[in-house]
């Protein structure tokens, strides 16, 4: 009888133990699942500063000299015609430890029946090496903004990594020189020396992502030459809820920003963009990533290009021969991508007519924007031009003598309202209208029959209804000429410019610098 009640003892058991095993093993088998990550909504990526940086090689000058030749082939810039007047030029050894005479010299003027001289001041203090690079730095603010699909927790951070030079034989990449790459995919900004003073982070909302919980010490690693750039910045003491929460980052200062590439060396055309991806993510306290999406900068000659995530993106400026008619007008000088050269205006209260051809193409499911902006408005010899209007006559800002900006009318045209312009002799100036070429994206045409362009209003629709382009140094807001809520495929518009001077107007030489931004918003 015991024997019996021993076995059937040990029969249950191991059952009993059995079970255990099984519950066990199923048990353990049974993982958490992770919240899928997703894309940010409405992410952008802005430079300030739109210009290519300016790299060539050395060819001749010596010291004492004011001008400059540079190699024609091989380099990032085989010609000048990305160096402007006004530009800061600096000699650099291919060592990237300085400029060579520790001087910086002033581009005033272009020259050379090739396109591969320049002039300087002060002339140069010592001759160059042969190896020698001639370096115009552009740098600026980068500000990346987002829009959360999901929170980020307490101890999460945001991450965002820059495409760095990723040959170490050629730049640090944290210099502030330009890097020098035969790519895009070599290639990328140098970070500059920027600190954690130079880095800044804000949210829409103060309650449940409150700002203060940013951190204000991000971690900054420049690229080492197969690495590129990251920016970390920590979340701590309390979650950040999506809720419609934008974040923007801002990358930069004015006085400090991080510096443009060079066009690529290999097949770069002049006035198409060199694209560059920047990924930006939100990770947990593991790292693991909560949200992620690439957004695009694209750098071209006196154009820079801000683009979204990693879908497709072209922007293009060119120029166009005499002759044509563009916004209702026979054009009078041959233009390019880099320059509206008037030449000489030797006819006063005479309309002259020249313009440019701007084409975009993007699968931005948001649209796009094209903005237009001058330095200034045109200084003779590039002296300033103070404020927004002449203190006397049409030409005298101050102490400075200019082309003003056109006024268009007695109802005054401005760079965010157009106006007929319909008198060269009444209203001497400079100025600008838009024609569609393909597409309706001209956010104004040069034959509006809409207020304030009307026949009513005393003009007719061959009128030109013009604005001013924004002057940045009078402080006005650059503002958007080309415009689509949707994408688009080639879509182009004439940009056509317009001057006028009175028979009062001072002899010499009048320049500025407009710039075009494009934005598509994915």
């Amino acid at each position: 009888m015991k024997k019996g009640l021993g076995h059937n003892h040990k029969k249950i058991l191991f059952l009993l133990v059995s079970t255990f095993i099984l519950v066990f093993l199923f048990l353990t088998s049974i993982k958490p699942q992770k919240t899928r990550s997703a894309n940010f909504t409405n992410a952008t990526a802005t430079l300030s500063n739109s210009r290519f940086s300016f790299t060539a090689g050395y060819a001749s000058g010596s010291a004492g000299s004011s001008s400059v030749s540079i190699d024609t082939s091989g380099n990032p810039d085989n010609d000048v015609d990305h160096l402007f007047i006004g530009d800061s030029v600096c000699v650099v050894p291919t060592s990237y430890s300085g400029c060579r005479d520790d001087t910086s010299y002033s581009v005033v003027g272009t020259e050379g029946s090739d396109g591969d001289q320049f002039t300087i001041s002060p002339a140069l203090v010592s001759t160059p090496q042969a190896s020698d690079l001639i370096v115009a730095t552009q740098s600026g603010v980068l500000t990346i903004q987002f829009t959360l699909a999901n929170n980020v927790p307490d101890g999460g951070d945001i991450l965002i990594t820059i495409p760095s030079d990723n040959d170490t034989t050629t730049t640090t990449s944290n210099d502030g020189f330009p890097d020098v790459t035969d790519t895009v995919a070599n290639g990328g900004f140098d970070l500059n020396g920027i600190t954690a003073t130079e880095v800044s982070t804000s949210t829409t909302t103060s309650g449940s992502c409150n700002n203060s919980h940013w951190s204000t010490t991000e971690t900054i690693t420049p690229g080492n030459g197969s690495t590129d750039h990251t920016i970390r910045i920590d979340r701590s003491g309390s979650q950040c809820e999506a809720n419609n929460t934008v974040i923007t980052v801002t990358i930069g200062t004015t006085s400090k920003g991080i510096v443009n590439p060079p066009p690529k060396t290999s097949s770069h055309t002049q006035g198409v963009a060199d694209a560059y991806t920047i990924n930006v993510k939100t990770r947990d306290n593991t790292d693991a990533t909560i949200d992620s999406s690439n957004v695009m900068v694209a750098p071209v000659e006196g154009v820079f290009v801000s683009a979204t995530v990693p879908e497709s993106l072209s922007f293009t400026v060119a120029g166009e021969a005499s002759g044509n008619t563009r916004c209702g007008q026979t054009t009078d000088i041959t233009t390019t991508a880099t320059a509206v050269p008037w030449g000489t205006i030797s006819s006063t209260s005479t309309f002259y007519e020249g313009n440019q051809i701007l084409t975009v193409s993007t699968n931005a499911v948001s649209g796009y924007n094209v903005y237009i902006e001058e330095n200034d408005q045109m200084g003779k010899n590039g002296n300033t031009c103070t404020g927004t209007a002449p203190s006397s006559g049409h030409f005298t800002f101050g102490s400075g003598i200019c082309i003003r900006d056109t006024v268009c009318g007695a109802t005054a045209c401005s760079e965010s309202s157009a106006r007929y312009w319909t008198s060269a002799s009444n209203y001497p100036g400079f100025g600008i209208s838009l024609q569609n070429a393909s597409g309706t994206d001209a956010v104004w045409v040069y034959d509006s029959t809409t207020e304030p362009c009307t026949t009513t209003g005393g003009g007719t629709s061959t009128n030109f209804c013009s604005r001013q382009i924004a002057d940045i140094q009078g402080g006005e807001t650059r503002t958007s000429i080309m415009t689509s809520s949707v994408p688009v495929d080639s879509s182009q518009i004439y940009v056509c410019y317009r001057i006028a001077i009175p028979g009062t107007q001072p002899a010499g030489f009048y320049y500025n610098t407009v710039k075009y931004t494009a934005v598509p918003i994915f």
